[in-house]
């Protein structure tokens, strides 16, 4: 046990230098690192929200507006398919989570059937798409009246969907704004768990992420004015939006979508070159450029309406076809405004609407008195262990030391590398790993001492004692291992983040009280030749 070959030296000498050197740049400013030769690591520990504080919302999606989404594409379909099949209906709209529809000739029952029949086709449902699920049902009666319910399976599937899609458009949303290492988690079925840290304008953040940033196209009805739709009803095809402006203005708007925000390749802030006023610039991809330009050729002279989040922006009058794919959007926007909503376009618009539960703004003045609380434990506990040490151990005391100060190194080092999140949670973490390690030494130690007694060589008890410590210390750390994955897959935010340091030092541990003090023990046994063990 006491032999090491050289290549084995070399690697543990070489992942000892590793764990400095990744350690080093915690040590500097972000200046002074930014400075240093690209060959050498500039990876630094990322503080969590608790250490530099920052913004801490929890939003829910909302389950109505998913529903309400829903019936409203199911309205549209019914009368689009019904339209195509020349089967006359009436009677048209929703009933709560359901569209019901009444054929006029009771002899087209059976066809109307047969043709609504594919709204309610089965859905891939499941990991992969392993099985099928009926969003949609269909019921009729003798009169003609026929039923399209969305069922509790297929909400509950769209709300899941909905809450995957709103989590990555929240991520894109939030790396926007430049900050560093944002925690974005799901949190129970219909739940979205926000943690940014360094960030304290929270309700730039809130503007950001409750709007929906639906982005449509469409063209402004001339059935009748907006006032006239006020007064009586607007035509089955369109409705009444408002505009953005002070105060808001009606306008009359066909229902159907030109072109959607989900064509958009890129949306950037500027400048009017006549007004110098604050707009945003827009590009279509490809097959969005292309029918842009088609209904702007069939429009010329025709108002037509930007939508976002239902709220008219801008209703310009097309007066040559758009055939660029591109074009911009002007109101009454300041620069910041502007650049928000270039960064919505750019990130897509959520699936539905999210409102906040919890909000909470931690300062930076707690992060300074939890990390110096943190440090203050740290250097106790770490001097408490290193006295302990050389008072119970001599110089194999100084030599578990030693690799102590490598372990914590190494954990440092790796938890950088990773560009992990260090929380409060996580300095406790380093702190327990500490008072591991060196239990691992005095394994170790106890060993040889027994050893030594039953009347063994100084080298002999040395050797044997490694060897046989070996068991009970993976025994020990490999339990442990298993309570901070457990911890890990069952616990979320601070208790995650305990576990991740934990299960890094519980390796880190077994590399250094093991292997790295047993080279240091080897060496010195190999320059000194020992007759008594010095403990």
């Amino acid at each position: 046990m006491l032999y090491f070959a050289r290549w084995k030296v070399g690697l543990i000498i070489a992942a000892v230098v590793f764990g400095i050197l990744f350690t080093l740049p915690n040590f500097f400013s972000a200046e002074t690192v930014a400075k240093w030769p690209s060959f050498l690591p500039q990876s630094r520990l990322v503080l969590g929200l608790d250490l530099q504080g920052g913004a801490h919302i929890l939003m829910q999606v909302e389950r109505e507006s998913i529903v309400k989404d829903r019936v409203d594409q199911l309205r549209d379909d019914v009368r689009q398919l019904l339209r195509e099949a020349r089967i006359g209906y009436t009677g048209l709209g929703i009933q709560g989570a359901s569209v019901q529809v009444r054929v006029r000739d009771v002899a087209q029952l059976d066809a109307a059937q047969e043709k609504l029949a594919e709204l309610a086709q089965p859905v891939n449902s499941g990991v992969f798409g392993g099985g099928t699920q009926r969003d949609v049902t269909i019921e009729s009666d003798a009169d003609g009246l026929i039923r399209l319910a969305l069922t509790d399976e297929g909400i509950q599937q769209r709300v899941s969907s909905a809450v995957d899609q709103s989590i990555e458009v929240v991520r894109r949303r939030i790396d926007q704004l430049g900050t560093t290492e944002p925690s974005i988690q799901r949190q129970g079925e219909d739940r979205i768990l926000i943690q940014v840290p360094g960030l304290q304008d929270s309700h730039r953040l809130k503007t950001l992420l409750q709007q929906t940033a639906k982005l449509t196209f469409h063209l402004v009805c001339q059935e009748m004015s907006a006032e006239q739709a006020l007064q009586t009803r607007p035509p089955a095809d369109c409705d009444i939006h408002y505009s953005t402006d002070e105060p808001p203005v009606p306008y009359l708007i066909e229902r159907r979508a030109l072109v959607g925000g989900d064509e958009l390749v890129d949306a950037q802030p500027s400048f009017d070159q006549r007004t110098s006023e604050p707009i945003v610039t827009f590009r279509f991809n490809t097959s969005g450029a292309r029918r842009f330009a088609t209904v702007t050729e069939q429009n010329v002279g025709r108002p037509f309406a930007i939508l976002l989040d239902k709220e008219v922006v801008s209703a310009p009058v097309i007066r040559e076809p758009i055939r660029g794919g591109s074009g911009q959007i002007s109101g009454n926007f300041t620069v910041e405004s502007a650049n928000d909503l270039a960064i919505l376009l750019r990130a897509g618009a959520l699936p539905a609407d999210l409102t906040i539960v919890e909000e909470r703004t931690v300062g930076p003045g707690l992060g300074r008195d939890s990390i110096a609380a943190g440090e203050t434990a740290a250097v106790i506990g770490a001097v408490a262990v290193v006295v302990f040490m050389v008072l119970a151990y001599g110089f194999f005391g100084v030599l578990a030391n030693i690799a102590l100060v490598a372990n914590v190194a190494l954990i440092i080092g790796l938890l950088s590398l990773l560009q992990a999140t260090l929380t409060l949670p996580g300095i406790a973490g380093i702190v327990l790993t500490v008072g591991m390690a060196v239990d691992s030494n005095v394994l170790i130690y106890e060993r040889i001492r027994e050893e030594a007694r039953a009347g063994r060589s100084a080298i002999a008890a040395i050797d044997a004692g490694f060897s046989r410590a070996l068991a009970t210390i993976l025994d020990a750390n490999v339990t442990t291992l298993i309570a901070a994955v457990i911890l890990f897959q069952l616990g979320s935010g601070p208790v995650r983040g305990f576990a991740v340091t934990l299960a890094i030092g519980i390796a880190t541990t077994v590399f250094s009280a093991f292997t790295f003090t047993r080279l240091l023990v080897a060496t010195w046994v190999r320059a000194r030749r020992p007759n008594a063990v010095p403990i």
